[in-house]
């Protein structure tokens, strides 16, 4: 690989999804330049014609940067670094050699390697996260670290706001990293983790589970059962105590395997958003009805 630069300032930029864009918009103002933004090719929107750019594209047409969609055309722009987040694919060899990078990954390494970093450690009920700035190798997140921001995971947070707080650290991070100075990274140690991407399967709620598994579950967004077999999701809860049948419902709460989980935000299939109080007024379930069943 090319080894970084200590002090660089013309930079490749790499990322996809809305939280690849705080640290676009701050290399921006640190007055970075910043000849070339990659991001994934547009998507099909829904089942219409139409094509939609990632969240880094329109940040980067925004801010009057070149967008492509392709690694290699980062080595045709003089820049001395490639700058890495949440970018979601696999730099090769052949590109590092040439385009030294460096990567803000949102856990404490090797500690959640992979794709859903926030969310595997959110739902493993870690009490601690963090983000590290490392330098990118051909392998998933194998790199060796320049810095470390450990991040506390408080008792009732969502993805999201853990999301929102790594995302304000690894900006930080990468400023002060870029602006102060590389020095020569560590290489992790210790035994690594692997965090595959959340499936659909997995965010539904099995109710013979905990209330405190099935809450982080919940709180990571998009958890779901069912009810008169149609999709419920269940968009907040809080565990309580329970009693009856497991997947049973009384007075919005459903007894879990351990415990129970309060409904306080739901969506039924086809419909809107609502507290699960109006939902339960229209659905009426009859006392003691299951859910997931």
């Amino acid at each position: 690989m090319a080894p970084v630069p200590e002090h660089p300032r013309r930079l490749v930029y790499l990322g996809t999804p809305e939280m690849a864009v705080p640290p676009l918009r701050a290399l921006v103002d640190a007055g970075f330049d910043i000849p070339l933004v990659v991001t994934r090719a547009d998507t099909r929107r829904g089942r219409g014609s139409g094509w939609s750019p990632s969240p880094v594209k329109d940040a980067a047409s925004a801010l009057g940067l070149a967008v492509s969609h392709r690694v290699e055309d980062g080595l045709d722009t003089d820049a001395d670094l490639g700058v890495v987040v949440a970018f979601g694919q696999l730099v090769r060899r052949a590109v590092l050699e040439h385009l030294p990078m460096v990567n803000i990954h949102f856990s404490l390494l090797p500690r959640w390697r992979g794709a859903a970093p926030v969310e595997r450690a959110l739902l493993a009920g870690d009490s601690e996260t963090g983000t590290c700035l490392m330098q990118l190798e051909e392998g998933l997140d194998t790199g060796p670290v320049f810095d470390i921001v450990r991040v506390p995971i408080a008792e009732r947070t969502t993805a999201a706001q853990l999301r929102a707080l790594l995302v304000s650290a690894g900006t930080d991070q990468l400023l002060r990293g870029l602006q102060g100075g590389l020095s020569d990274p560590i290489p992790q140690h210790g035994a690594a983790t692997y965090a595959a991407k959340i499936t659909a399967d997995e965010l539904r709620i099995e109710w013979s589970r905990s209330a405190d598994v099935l809450d982080r579950l919940v709180r990571l967004g998009g958890a779901w059962t069912t009810f008169r077999e149609r999709r419920l999701r269940i968009l907040s809860a809080e565990p309580t105590v329970a009693a009856g049948a497991v997947g049973s419902l009384d007075q919005l709460v459903v007894t879990s395997g351990r415990g129970g989980l309060r409904l306080l935000l739901v969506q039924p299939e086809g419909k809107a958003v609502m507290t699960a109080e109006a939902w339960a007024n229209g659905a009426r379930p009859r006392p003691g009805e299951v859910l997931g069943g």
